[in-house]
């Protein structure tokens, strides 16, 4: 039996879709096609028969980045703006709503739960009704401004926060806010004000003064943010760190310690890898349970096959909260599989391909089952 022909969302020739090809080839697969997220926002993209179709990152594709955004824009539409959040998420789920509308196609990922996933606060309910331990949130609407944030943060007596875009990623926007004595305060982000808008910058910055940090934080409102409670970190050699866990299949395969001067660890933000072995004799016993939390987080979403989730260490590496759940968060080059995982020496997505080799004798589900595929051609129609 000829097994249906695996595409892959994304954006033809990045690493993310090298790279998945590369694991489907060493697992003696045939090489997937790609589908360019800008033919699939175009609605002008057709698929072959019985598709099953991976669904990766749209952030590389410059010309999804300005279909999803670029509207909300106008003429100040640059990559490097922040707003525009709302508009790429409504986007999004559209697009992919539409993906899994098409008779026959199968998506390994399911749309509603990439919507949770791409809504901070959505997943912060999801992961508190369920009981996984995640950082407290402010109470109450969305602040529409920096004085009523404010306001309601002396009230909840919260004065370390971290704002987070609702539909943001890779640190976009996020603003770690602290408020000292006698008025003073001071926000920490990537962002950089400018007359034509918000920018993300590759420069952690600290703006003191109460001018500009509630400019900033009135600009940011309309993006919706979802405020949380500011963990203080367990560290290594003296900096801020988390972990990244992979979860394939409900098991954590991959975890990697990301180490950083600044609030934020992300990597291109001065971030670095960590020590993952010093990271768990720190842990020592309670390791196991930082996996485990994971994977309840991952639980929580039982129709995706993979999960990125940032677990925040705490109590000396004793327990973690989880800060996110990333729905493309396996982007770790070279990083093996934990060796006390189902995986042990492979990549992420040879982990995932594993996963579908595992369950090819699955019967065929709706959208969000797994299957593997062979070669097939996914035809972008018209400019």
């Amino acid at each position: 039996m000829t097994p249906p022909p695996l595409v892959v969302l994304g954006c033809p020739g990045h690493r993310r879709a090298a790279l998945f090809a590369a694991a489907a080839r060493a697992a003696g697969l045939p090489e997937p096609a790609v589908l360019p997220w800008s033919a699939v926002l175009r609605g002008r993209y057709e698929l072959p028969p019985g598709a099953v179709v991976r669904i990766d990152s749209p952030g590389e594709d410059p010309e999804a980045d300005r279909l999803l955004r670029g509207p909300a824009l106008g003429d100040g539409y640059a990559p490097t703006r922040v707003e525009g959040g709302p508009a790429w998420y409504a986007g999004l789920l559209a697009a992919l709503r539409d993906l899994a509308a098409r008779p026959g196609v199968r998506l390994l990922g399911d749309p509603g739960e990439i919507g949770v996933m791409f809504d901070k606060r959505r997943t912060h309910a999801a992961l508190t009704a369920a009981g996984v331990p995640v950082p407290g949130a402010l109470p109450g609407g969305l602040p529409s401004s920096f004085e009523e944030l404010r306001d309601r943060l002396r009230a909840a007596g919260m004065r370390r926060v971290f704002l987070k875009p609702a539909h943001g990623s890779s640190a976009s926007g996020v603003v770690a806010l602290e408020f000292g004595p006698r008025g003073r305060v001071q926000a920490t982000t990537s962002v950089e004000l400018t007359p034509e808008g918000l920018h993300n910058s590759l420069a952690v910055r600290r703006y003191r003064s109460g001018t500009e940090v509630a400019e900033l934080v009135d600009r940011l409102a309309p993006e919706g943010l979802h405020v949380e409670q500011w963990v203080p970190k367990s560290g290594q050699d003296g900096r801020a760190a988390d972990l990244r866990v992979v979860v394939v299949g409900g098991r954590a395969t991959h975890a990697v310690v990301r180490t950083s001067a600044h609030p934020m660890t992300n990597l291109h933000l001065g971030g670095a890898r960590g020590d993952l072995a010093a990271a768990r004799a720190a842990a020592g016993p309670a390791w196991p349970d930082l996996l485990a939390t994971a994977e309840a987080a991952a639980r929580c979403f039982p129709r995706s096959p993979m999960v990125g989730v940032d677990l925040l260490p705490v109590s000396r590496w004793q327990r973690a909260l989880v800060g996110e759940v990333n729905a493309f968060g396996d982007l770790l080059p070279n990083l093996p599989g934990l060796p006390e995982g189902p995986t042990p020496g492979l990549d992420t997505y040879g982990a995932q391909i594993a996963h579908l080799l595992a369950r090819q004798a699955t019967p065929p589900g709706p959208a969000g089952s797994e299957a593997p595929g062979a070669r097939g051609t996914a035809v972008p129609r018209g400019g």
